[in-house]
C-alpha cells in the first residue's frame, strides 16, 4: 500500500474528504493532490497530516531484539 492509499483510508475512517484534508494543511487540491500520488511525504509532514485529522504518526523500525529505531 502506498503512502498516498494510507492517506486516503485515514481520510474516510476519520469523516473528511482529501480536499477537507488539503485545506486544513493550507495546500491547494491540486498541490497535495499531485503529491499524493507521487507519495513523497516526510516524517514531518506524516505528522501534520496526523495533527491535521487528529491522531498521531508513529514511524520506527522494529528490530528483532525489540528495541526500535525512531523519528
Amino acid at each position: 500500500m502506498t503512502v498516498g492509499e494510507q492517506i486516503k483510508i485515514l481520510c474516510v475512517r476519520s469523516g473528511i474528504s482529501v480536499s477537507e484534508l488539503s485545506r486544513r494543511l493550507g495546500k491547494t487540491n491540486q498541490a497535495f493532490g499531485q503529491k499524493l500520488k507521487r507519495g513523497t511525504f516526510t516524517v514531518d509532514e506524516m505528522k501534520e497530516v496526523a495533527k491535521a485529522v487528529g491522531c498521531t504518526y508513529e514511524g520506527a523500525f522494529s528490530l528483532p531484539d525489540g528495541s526500535k529505531v525512531e523519528y
